[in-house]
């Protein structure tokens, strides 16, 4: 095996490593696991971190972005916005106890997930950041569509095909430009067990450097939890939005 063949193993072997982790890992527990020098892991990590396909954290850490399959742009945007706002989601999972995941709008109006910060608790939400899951009836995708141009929302709802996953899904598109406006107007958005049974989410709107709306900021917890916490739940969220949009509001004073 050549030079190139084997440091492209190395990055593959890495990129795999790093996406069965549920929490950020360090350079030493790279070199534990894979077992590389730990000058080529560093260089190996370094190089997914200038690509957007990971992110170092604040303690160094190193976590994957998970659907990266777009341009250099996009993910390099898209990897900003983790590294800025993954401090604050693992605060947030820390005070509430719960899993906290972040968001953002897809072209077509779907919901692509770059992370998740997964609760410690015995019982718990959690969920695959790869599977697919409808805007329309989950707390993240109710921000994003929300605050999408009046014609993109009104062309999502005119093909999207509106399932009830549950007893308790909203499907009448109606209702669900009633509950668009809502989330406009409170600034966060409740899912009571519309996606998943027994599961809740509360989610709250990220804004970019022009104030548009591109992400959602999301708590999952078992119902039973939220509906005995909402208050302090519904505010913890909101707050957390809004140190992220501190966060980026800083940078790009910052960058600029």
């Amino acid at each position: 095996m050549n030079h190139e063949v084997k440091s492209a193993a190395r990055t593959l072997e890495l990129i795999e490593y790093l996406a069965r982790c549920a929490e950020p890992v360090s350079l030493k527990q790279i070199v534990a696991e894979l077992g590389y020098p730990k000058s080529s892991a560093h260089g190996l990590a370094q190089t997914l971190v200038s690509r957007g396909y990971a992110i170092q954290d604040s303690s160094e850490r190193y976590l994957l972005i998970h659907g990266h399959r777009q341009s250099a742009a996009a993910r390099a945007s898209e990897a900003r916005l983790l590294a800025v706002a993954h401090p604050v989601m693992e605060a947030l999972r820390d005070r509430s106890g719960e899993t906290v995941l972040l968001s953002v709008r897809a072209g077509d109006g779907s919901i692509k997930r770059l992370g998740k910060c997964v609760s410690r608790q015995p019982e718990h939400y959690d969920i695959d950041l790869d599977r697919p899951a409808e805007s329309y009836c989950t707390a993240m995708g109710r921000v994003l569509l929300a605050h999408w141009e009046p014609a993109a929302i009104e062309g999502y709802l005119a093909r999207a095909r509106l399932v009830a996953y549950t007893p308790f899904t909203v499907t009448d598109p109606v209702r669900l430009r009633e509950i668009f406006a809502q989330v406009r107007e409170e600034g966060v958005a409740v899912n009571d067990q519309e996606f998943v049974p027994g599961a809740s989410g509360i989610a709250a709107p990220v804004h970019d450097g022009a104030g548009q709306v591109t992400a959602a900021l999301n708590l999952g917890t078992p119902v039973a939890r939220f509906h005995s916490r909402r208050e302090e739940i519904v505010g913890a969220v909101k707050r957390a939005a809004a140190e992220v949009n501190r966060r980026l509001g800083h940078l790009r004073r910052v960058v600029s």
